[in-house]
């Protein structure tokens, strides 16, 4: 007699395995590398420091408190992630599809939006010191307290001053 999935799920629970939050069964657990499925896979707290992931799926996953430090995250489609206070310090997100992402209190110093889709992502209190946001859909992108101090705005060209709040002065 075989194991159902939702058995097979409680398992994996049990014994502290990434898991997917919705009826999608990603590669919760496959390792970190380019184009890896974690759509919808709960990864709080996980540290992915200097990892490839170019082309990855995130979609719907989250990642609170887990830290990007230094990584590649090209070209994903991370639509509706939540990256509450994650550390994403010189991450690379450049064409990456963001839209409804949620980096409320993350520390994106240096990163790359380099032509990333960002419409309605939220920002909320997010540091985004010397961010690139070259050529990025930023429409309906929700900065309410965040530090864009020395941050690239959209046309590459205007730097956003010291003490930028809210919106790039």
């Amino acid at each position: 007699m075989g194991l159902g999935k939702a058995t097979i799920m409680i398992l994996a629970a049990a014994a502290g395995a990434a898991l997917p939050l919705s009826g999608v069964w990603a590669g919760c657990t496959d390792p970190a590398a380019p184009g890896v499925n974690w759509q919808d896979c709960l990864q709080d707290g996980r540290p992915f420091e200097s990892v490839d992931l170019e082309g990855a799926i995130l979609r719907d996953g989250h990642f609170a408190r887990s830290d990007f430090t230094g990584s590649n995250l090209k070209k994903i489609d991370g639509r509706r992630t939540k990256f509450f206070s994650a550390i994403m310090i010189g991450v690379d997100l450049s064409g990456a599809n963001l839209a409804n992402a949620d980096f409320t209190k993350a520390d994106l110093t240096g990163a790359s939006f380099r032509g990333a889709n960002l419409q309605n992502a939220l920002f909320y209190r997010a540091v985004l010191r010397g961010a690139d946001f070259t050529g990025a859909d930023l429409r309906d992108a929700d900065f309410l307290f965040a530090d864009l101090s020395g941050a690239t705005w959209v046309d590459g060209r205007k730097v956003c001053a010291e003490g930028s709040r809210s919106r790039c002065r």
